[in-house]
């Protein structure tokens, strides 16, 4: 019997893949990559909503039951503290504490813990309407913070934000928002947390 994996995604509309079908977000384009490629996995539990800070994730959490343990956990969540103008610092102490349960629901494995960068929207229509310079610096110091804790708790970390940047055509980097990354946009995080994730499976 192959043993079927669990895989819990933690965040906010990136997560969701808001403005797509569920079915096209990033966490069920990567569960759908690695059945392709003969693992057998649940479709993806989601913890995340449009909009959510970190507190308001972790608020979420705290009402809700989760399985004993989970064979991977992601987590992407920042970008909206960064829009509110919230303070850094404050995002780092909560995030650091979000990593630590994630790693807790991992089952205390760091390596099956995925933490995904926050995209830089300056590079979209809708950041291109605001201070575009400044909201790519800002997501860079969040960024630089989010990474920093990665590596400090050893998990896996997936910089999509050079995903973002580099978008050539920037049309169909989005959706009808101007905002939300498309379906071919979360295909490449998918595909990035996909040769993760079968590395750390043959672990």
């Amino acid at each position: 019997m192959h043993h079927a994996y669990t895989y819990l995604a933690l965040g906010d509309s990136y997560t969701i893949g808001e403005g797509l079908e569920l079915q096209r977000s990033f966490p069920y384009q990567t569960v759908g990559l690695l059945r392709k490629a003969g693992f057998t996995f649940y479709a993806p539990e989601i913890i995340a909503k449009t909009g959510w800070t970190t507190d308001e994730l972790e608020a979420a959490m705290n009402d809700y039951s989760f399985l004993p343990k989970y064979d991977f956990v992601s987590l992407l969540i920042g970008v909206n503290n960064q829009y509110r103008g919230r303070d850094i610092i404050e995002y780092k102490e909560q995030f650091e504490h979000l990593l630590k349960r994630g790693i807790a629901l991992a089952g205390g494995k760091p390596e099956h813990v995925l933490v995904l960068s926050i995209p830089d929207y300056s590079v979209t229509p809708f950041g291109q309407r605001m201070d575009a310079e400044k909201i790519a610096k800002e997501i860079d110091a969040y960024n630089t913070l989010n990474k920093a804790l990665s590596i400090q708790f050893k998990v896996q970390y997936v910089d999509v934000t050079d995903i973002s940047r580099k978008a050539k055509d920037k049309a169909t980097a989005v959706v009808a928002d101007g905002l939300h990354p498309s379906e071919k946009t979360y295909s490449k995080w998918a595909k990035e947390m996909v040769a993760l994730m079968k590395a750390t499976v043959k672990k």
